[in-house]
């Protein structure tokens, strides 16, 4: 495996970006599907500047919050906090990001909040599917060291090669793939069962806590708050908020029109 997918003279394409692009792409597909079929009040212009609004946003805090954590080695190397190519999002941050932009952006445009939320969960739990084939490539978002059969030996320059150089690793990213497409046969199932608006919003977070609970567990890069991989903290204080969220909120009710 290696990184680079083309390269010609000083142009790069490189797996990770082009994942980027691809998941961007079809995700953008599926909610102009979803919006029209909800009837939610956005032009295909308006869901453009939606997605130029929140993509550089997500990742701008994906970044910054992985940064954060890492703060003793970027301190030193100011120049590598721009070099997101080489891996170091942080998914948590970029779906805070990602929501404030949405609210924001659902304020202007004065569209329900979470009726765009719900139309928009089903696109990124997939995107994130697909980057996970970036982070393969990459050989970042990598496991532990593991004796199982289909434990992988990333080349001696990628992340997980300089980590554990020489030793096969879980594939952290596949495994997180495989349950994030599970996750989106999930919420593309409900999305017509009639839930109350923010019901596919709030299963999106808590499916994905503890998708990332489970597969943090075999991961080798995570971040850590103190002995506690920081994954877990906000897996749980996600799974905590949006289940009182739907419980409150009855949520589980279907009183809305399948639409």
């Amino acid at each position: 495996m290696h990184p680079i997918l083309v390269e010609i003279g000083p142009v790069t394409i490189r797996y990770y970006g082009l994942m980027y692009v691809i998941a961007i792409a079809v995700g953008f597909w599926l909610l102009t599907r979803e919006v029209r079929r909800k009837e939610i009040a956005l032009s295909s212009e308006s869901l453009l500047d939606l997605v130029l609004w929140t993509i550089p946003v997500a990742i701008l805090f994906a970044r910054l919050y992985y940064v954060a954590f890492q703060w003793d080695y970027y301190g030193r190397h100011l120049i590598e906090i721009v070099k997101i190519w080489q891996g170091g999002l942080a998914i948590h941050g970029g779906v805070l990001g990602g929501i404030l932009a949405v609210y924001l952006f659902s304020r202007y445009k004065k569209v329900n909040f979470w009726a765009l939320t719900d139309a928009m969960v089903p696109s990124l739990i997939l995107g994130q599917a697909i980057g996970r084939v970036g982070n393969l490539m990459n050989g970042d978002a990598y496991g532990v060291p593991t004796t199982l059969p289909w434990g992988i030996r990333f080349p001696a320059d990628s992340p997980a090669g300089m980590a554990y150089p020489g030793m096969a690793t879980h594939p952290s990213m596949i495994y997180e793939m495989i349950l994030n497409l599970a996750a989106f046969a999930y919420l593309w199932a409900i999305r017509k069962k009639g839930y109350k608006d923010g019901f596919s919003t709030a299963m999106y977070f808590i499916l994905y806590a503890v998708i990332r609970s489970i597969v943090t567990l075999t991961r080798g890069d995570d971040l850590y708050l103190g002995p506690i991989r920081a994954p877990h903290i906000a897996s749980a204080i996600m799974i905590l908020v949006f289940g009182l969220f739907v419980w409150r909120g009855k949520l589980y009710q279907r009183s809305n029109l399948a639409r």
